[in-house]
C-alpha cells in the first residue's frame, strides 16, 4: 500500500468509511507488530486530529506503552486500573464522555477530557493490547467510533 491516505467526507461516519479499507490494507500484509501499529496510529491520529492515539501492549500482566502519537504518556498501566486497564479487564470497548467522571481515571495528560479504549484480540480471543484514544473535548466519542475502531482492531489479530 502507498504511504499516504485519502480521506474524504465531512462527517465522522464518512471519514471512517474511507479510512477503514485503507487502514485494513495498511496492516494486512505487514507482519512486524511495531511497524503495523505505528502506521495505524499515525493514520488514525492524522485523520481525526485527536489529542492522543496509541496502543498499550499486554506484557507481564500489565499494559506497556506501544506506538503512539501525541503528548508523552503513562508507560505502564495495571490490569483493571484506569480506562485502559478496565477495558482490558472487562474485555470490551469503553467510551468515556468525561474522564473526570470515570472512577480511577489515570490522568496521563491534564488536557484529556474524553476517551475511548478498544481491546485488541489474538486468534484465541485473548486481549493482547488496547487501542487508546483521548480527546481534549468532552463527549468526543460515540457508538460510531466504537464500531469502526473495533473493525480496525480486528485487522490486527494476525500480529499477535
Amino acid at each position: 500500500m502507498a504511504e499516504h491516505l485519502t480521506i474524504q467526507g465531512e462527517t465522522k461516519e464518512e471519514k471512517y468509511q474511507t479510512l477503514l479499507p485503507q487502514a485494513q490494507a495498511l496492516v494486512q500484509y505487514e507482519d512486524d507488530q511495531i511497524a503495523a501499529l505505528a502506521n495505524l496510529t499515525a493514520a488514525l491520529h492524522s485523520t481525526f486530529d485527536w489529542l492522543w492515539t496509541g496502543f498499550y501492549l499486554v506484557k507481564n500482566q500489565q499494559l506497556v506503552l506501544g506506538p503512539f502519537q501525541g503528548p508523552i504518556a503513562c508507560t505502564r498501566i495495571a490490569h483493571g486500573k484506569g480506562v485502559c486497564g478496565s477495558a482490558w479487564a472487562q474485555n470490551r470497548t469503553l467510551v468515556v464522555p468525561d474522564v473526570d467522571a470515570f472512577p480511577g481515571h489515570i490522568a496521563c495528560s491534564s488536557s484529556a477530557r474524553s476517551e475511548i479504549v478498544v481491546p485488541v484480540h489474538n486468534s484465541k480471543g485473548e486481549v493482547v493490547a488496547v487501542l487508546d484514544v483521548d480527546s481534549s473535548s468532552l463527549d468526543q466519542f460515540d457508538a460510531t467510533d466504537a464500531r469502526y475502531l473495533e473493525q480496525i482492531c480486528q485487522a490486527l489479530q494476525h500480529l499477535f
